[in-house]
């Protein structure tokens, strides 16, 4: 499978490949990135770029071995923009700063809004930079590691290729910093535990993101019908071969029957708030007509708000799906409390169902 055909590419460059000493930008890495980026879009191919750095490029402005988060937050305000002032000019091409936080993502609102803007800016010759917004997110608004946003980008502005750069050749059966008979996996049609297990941890100490955090990316993207890449970004021939339609790295295989687009959102971008169990003899929901009320609730962990996405499972701990809720954590748990025939006419007037079906994401190991 080669990237030459595709129209619509989505890549991933890391701290390490931004910023190799965690003291400021280099170009060391990226002359080669921002050459395969300017020949794909004289192929007439389209690219959205998401860059991580901007704290290991803002370090070098800061006298603090070990920064509080409020400054590594202030490393990436002053980090982005250099960050940013390179990529322009060494792209040389229009770009455009994206910053996101999951929050964005989360919200079905925000989401499209995003994909509307980015595909405004494609449309209109302009390279969108995509980073998370490392300034305002707190921990709960944070993807955490720009594999995954890059995935769920990928996914948002329905990219044909995603290519994650990174400091080996791809996926290994071991990791091959530890062991010389490591192998290369060239072509990976399915993702499960099997290939986690391959991925162990981090690599690298400049990012945030290891191997184990691109198969997550990679499974996102996949689901989506989008041909995964990982490749290595320090390496100029990886680029040059992607340029001649070969592969360097490890190509995972996108699905060829995708996910409806709602239902990829709802199961690999939105977080979950909370979770209500429900009784195992109701799961059939899912594919029917059934509703669920508050008669159907075994139990309701953490705090949620209407609207918030929650997660369905059983008291066995079976997943069943991820559904956006209409009703809070606090006003089930009141009801639960309730007599339960009292319940049904307190909660039954207003909706039919404790959860909403327009946003339904049906899990596969329910």
């Amino acid at each position: 499978m080669s990237i030459t055909d595709k129209q619509r590419l989505v890549i991933k460059v890391g701290s390490a490949l931004i910023a190799p000493t965690n003291s400021g930008c280099s170009e060391k890495y990226l002359k080669n990135i921002a050459q395969f980026i300017h020949q794909c879009r004289l192929n007439d191919q389209q690219v959205v770029l998401v860059s991580s750095g901007s704290v290991a490029a803002g370090r070098q402005w800061f006298n603090d071995p070990a920064p509080s988060m409020a400054i590594k937050k202030a490393m990436a305000a002053a980090g982005q923009t250099s960050m940013m002032a390179m990529w322009d000019r060494l792209i040389n091409l229009p770009v455009a700063q994206i910053l996101l936080t999951h929050a964005d993502l989360c919200d079905r609102e925000r989401y499209v809004s995003i994909k509307e803007t980015i595909n405004s800016l494609l449309d209109n010759g302009i390279i969108p930079i995509v980073n998370e917004n490392d300034t305002v997110t707190s921990e709960e608004l944070k993807v955490g590691d720009n594999d995954n946003l890059a995935a769920m980008t990928a996914a948002a502005v329905n990219a044909d290729a995603f290519i994650m750069c990174t400091d080996v050749d791809g996926l290994y059966d071991k990791n091959p910093h530890k062991f010389s008979d490591a192998t290369l996996l060239k072509t990976i049609d399915t993702i499960d535990e099997r290939i986690y297990q391959m991925a162990g941890g981090a690599i690298s100490s400049t990012g945030t993101g290891g191997m184990q955090t691109k198969i997550e990316a990679a499974e996102k993207a996949t689901a989506q019908g989008i041909d995964t890449f990982i490749v290595n970004g320090f390496e100029a021939h990886s680029f040059h071969n992607l340029l001649e339609g070969q592969n360097p790295g490890s190509h995972f295989i996108g699905y060829e029957t995708p996910m409806e687009p709602s239902q990829h959102w709802m199961t690999h971008t939105t977080k979950a708030c909370g979770e209500v169990v429900i009784d195992e003899d109701k799961t059939g929901f899912t594919d029917s007509n059934e509703v669920l009320t508050s008669d159907d609730i075994i139990a309701v962990k953490g705090e949620f708000s209407v609207g918030d996405t929650i997660l369905l499972t059983t008291d066995d701990g079976t997943q069943v799906a991820k559904a956006t809720a209409n009703y809070s954590s606090c006003l089930l748990n009141y009801i639960k409390q309730e007599d339960s025939s009292d319940s049904s006419s307190a909660i039954q007037p207003q909706h039919h169902s404790i959860i909403s079906k327009k946003h339904l994401a049906v899990l596969e190991n329910a």
